[in-house]
């Protein structure tokens, strides 16, 4: 990822367009290797499928820096149009990430949805269940209800690998209500 990277740097430093040019370096998701007892695969609510790198590079952000507001890949577009000056000729989802990145204490507090309508191939994997989730993550906690009527709910604060599920328990149901209505 480096070399790949700094050999872009390069070629737009040679060319001169270095200065000029926003880089943008991310992925679509994670990927399991056992981790939740998932032996691979990518479709899932926990931090090692959604969680996903983010490097920006270039005019008007600040240098080696590092940020820790929750975003999303919906964020990609409206970043890459106000670089360019451009409006967008519909609405957009995402923000633009330029105020986030400059300004390490913006927290713009917003909740990113996430949903999962995928099943397996039960002949390829018969031990795969559906994953059929709708879920909110805030900056603190991870909700889902799936479509076997089932719940989760991490509070990434007390329990950031996301072991125990908190759904059940009373003294989140305030939270939990909250994440629901989301």
């Amino acid at each position: 990822v480096d070399e790949l990277v700094a050999g872009v740097a390069d070629t737009l430093r040679a060319k001169g367009e270095l200065k000029n040019t926003l880089i943008i370096y991310t992925a679509d998701n994670g990927f399991f290797h056992g981790q939740h007892r998932v032996r691979s695969g990518k479709v899932r609510l926990y931090e090692e499928s959604i969680r996903v790198p983010l490097l920006m590079r270039g005019p008007g952000l600040p240098k080696g820096k590092t940020r820790k507001q929750v975003v999303a890949n919906v964020d990609l577009a409206p970043t890459i149009a106000d670089f360019a000056n451009a409006k967008p000729m519909r609405k957009v989802d995402g923000r633009s990430l330029f105020s986030t990145a400059r300004d390490k204490l913006l927290w713009p507090g917003r909740p990113i949805g996430l949903e999962a309508f995928f099943n397996a191939d039960p002949e390829e994997d018969p031990e795969t269940p559906e994953t059929n989730y709708r879920a909110v993550r805030t900056d603190r906690y991870v909700y889902a209800e799936y479509g076997t009527g089932e719940t989760e709910l991490y509070d990434l604060a007390t329990d950031p690998y996301e072991l125990q599920s908190r759904h059940a328990d009373p003294a989140l149901a305030q939270v939990r209500g909250a994440l629901d209505r989301l």
